[in-house]
């Protein structure tokens, strides 16, 4: 490499009649290198003549670049790409596509893996990263990344998907202060009668604030059993009010109720929210094929989660390329005589294995696949999590299925083969559950 080939020139100095000189109608490949303030972009003329990078402040000189890429792309075959990390190259893909440049994405790990081998060090940064994306798209390992503005009705599905996963954090956040409150003031409570994440609880500590309250109300009978309705019987009412009232806990004082009422109160409206987000992306997918027979196999708002992270299953040339974006790809590290154990990749998005994980275990408990389950923890030495991504990798391709073959859901296809105990053909219910009543 030449001396000083990753030093940067600002793009609002760059001379394109002087670059293009000389090399009338020869092709060209351009990499961007995305950062939250700064672009940078390589010329890429070829395998072993590139072009100082340019330094592209972000987004203020993106219309400085863009005019520059349409300037040296006349007369010429020119082919740019960047990779795919993050929104900060977003706009940048708009101006692009405005411009009708077309764009083309290269595989972060890609680019990543290749660092050593463009110039025998294995360093990265923004020059050299810009340098490798260029070189990865003339070698042809980039695929069309082309920009379309999102519809109001994925911007919708986008926006509830967002609401949802931020209240549920902030659910998951407040039941654990909950927790620890509980763990201080009425130890018996949980998990020995009620779950924390009971909505039955929730309200008693909203409206009480705590266990002496409880026990102090002559009414108190009464209004467990109707809010806990059928899933709090007279028994278990006896016994929360037994041991609100003989509790060994650390009493509370009038600042420690408010505390607690707050924070249960907190957590109560965090989950109805997540509830009128479930209801939201259901009424968004009325009419959607491609989601409802999906909410078949994972439910509706599953699907709603899928198609807002990996959007279109058709989009997909097959069911393993679609499993593979969500992470559950196998991977194995082995050398020698040592051969590793298999792992899903994880690449793909976190939050989708999430609600997919969430779908496996109502796949175990209410669809009937608890035999199999069973079966498979026993093999596997009592790993319940290995059995459960087994699960979720058979439901990614059968996902694919109905949405690009459109064949109904069938959860004996699972595992196809002689049913084991309990296993049934009962549909999913039709979203992960936001809270429990008891």
């Amino acid at each position: 490499m030449r001396k000083r080939a990753y030093g940067t020139v600002a793009v609002n100095r760059v001379d394109v009649e002087r670059l293009a000189q000389g090399r009338e109608g020869q092709p060209a490949c351009v990499g961007f290198d995305v950062g939250k303030y700064e672009l940078v972009g390589v010329l890429r003329w070829s395998a072993d003549d590139f072009e100082r990078p340019w330094r592209v402040a972000n987004p203020s000189q993106i219309a400085q670049a863009v005019d520059v890429l349409r300037r040296l792309g006349q007369g010429r075959a020119l082919q740019i790409a960047m990779e795919s990390s993050g929104t900060y190259g977003d706009a940048l893909r708009q101006a692009l596509h405005d411009a009708d440049l077309p764009l083309r994405r290269v595989s972060a790990k890609a680019a990543h893996d290749y660092a050593e081998v463009f110039d025998g060090v294995p360093s990265q940064h923004d020059g050299k990263d810009a340098a490798v994306i260029a070189e990865l798209l003339a070698l042809g390992k980039a695929q069309p990344w082309s920009y379309a503005p999102p519809s109001e009705w994925e911007e919708e599905l986008a926006y509830w998907v967002d609401e949802i996963e931020a209240q549920r954090r902030i659910a998951s956040l407040w039941l654990g202060r909950v927790e620890g409150l509980l763990a201080r003031h009425w130890p018996e409570v949980t998990p020995r009668l009620l779950r924390v994440s009971s909505g039955t609880l929730l309200r008693v500590l909203t409206v009480y604030g705590g266990p002496a309250e409880l026990a102090a109300d002559p009414k108190a009978a009464e209004r467990l059993t109707a809010w806990g309705g059928s899933f709090l019987g007279p028994e278990k009412v006896a016994q929360l009010l037994a041991c609100a009232r003989d509790t060994a806990g650390v009493r509370l004082g009038p600042i420690g109720r408010r505390r607690l009422q707050q924070t249960a109160q907190r957590a109560r409206d965090a989950r109805r929210l997540v509830r009128q987000g479930q209801w939201q992306l259901r009424r968004l997918a009325k009419g959607h094929a491609i989601l409802q027979a999906q909410g078949q196999a994972v439910g509706v708002p599953t699907a709603c989660v899928l198609w807002a992270s990996l959007g279109d299953p058709r989009d997909y040339h097959c069911g393993n390329a679609y499993r593979k974006a969500m992470g559950l790809n196998l991977g194995e590290f082995s050398s020698g005589t040592y051969e590793g154990p298999l792992r899903i990749s994880k690449r793909g998005s976190a939050r989708v294995r999430q609600w997919l994980y969430f779908a496996a275990l109502r796949c175990v408990q209410q669809a009937g696949l608890r035999g199999w389950y069973e079966a498979k923890k026993a093999r596997d030495g009592a790993e319940a999590l290995r059995a459960l991504v087994a699960i979720m990798r058979k439901l990614a391709l059968a996902m694919y299925r109905v949405s690009v073959d459109q064949e109904p859901f069938d959860v004996a296809k699972l595992f196809p083969g002689k049913p084991g105990p309990g296993r049934s053909q009962r549909p999913l219910p039709d979203a992960v559950p936001a809270n429990g009543r008891t």
